[in-house]
């Protein structure tokens, strides 16, 4: 019987040994309270009129995985303790900061004041393709989503410093919320850990 060849990318060694998934205490998770205490990545989330509480949890993951600085969550975005966000964040809403604002204007103007660059996630006319723009490594920046009909508002859309969007090939021209936010975070954090 022949024994496929696995190839460890970080040394280039091949070996006959099958590779094995890590089992979770060797993952090196941090605790919730090691979390709070972890230096964070500079970028915020801001949630404006998600109605899916399970997005909401899901940005809540994400946010952990990344160590994202925080969450906005505003308008009728719902905030925990839920228990439908509950189901997809995990344990994410002990770990990271959030706050609730009831209108997203407001909340992004206080964070744009305080130095903060807005980034709306949307389809617009000037928008930059995801692929082609470049966050500065040292920006603090807010990423801001909208309601899964209808968008990021308008009035959000005028006042942000970026507007990008993720390009599509398909039919549908629209990604989940939670999916949209997973790409971007990823994308951005590795670009600006690589500059």
């Amino acid at each position: 019987m022949h024994r496929a060849k696995f190839c460890n990318f970080e040394t280039g060694d091949f070996s006959s040994a099958p590779m094995r998934k890590l089992k979770n205490e060797e993952l090196n998770r941090l605790t919730p309270e090691a979390f709070r205490a972890h230096p964070k990545n500079p970028v915020i989330l801001l949630l404006d009129d998600v109605r899916s509480l399970h997005n909401v949890g899901s940005a809540f993951r994400t946010a952990d995985a990344f160590l994202l600085e925080k969450i906005v969550l505003c308008g009728i975005t719902g905030s925990p303790p839920h228990r439908e966000i509950n189901k997809t964040a995990l344990g994410a809403t002990e770990s990271v900061t959030w706050e609730y604002h009831p209108d997203a204007v407001t909340a992004a103007a206080e964070l744009k004041s305080s130095g903060h660059r807005l980034v709306a996630v949307e389809q617009a006319d000037e928008s930059i393709s995801l692929n082609k723009f470049s966050p500065d490594p040292n920006g603090k920046y807010v990423l801001i989503f909208g309601n899964e009909v209808k968008g990021v508002k308008d009035e959000l859309v005028g006042m942000a410093d970026h507007v990008v969007e993720i390009p599509q090939s398909g039919t549908k021209h629209s990604l989940n919320i939670s999916v949209s936010i997973g790409i971007v975070v990823w994308d951005f954090l590795n670009k600006m850990k690589t500059k």
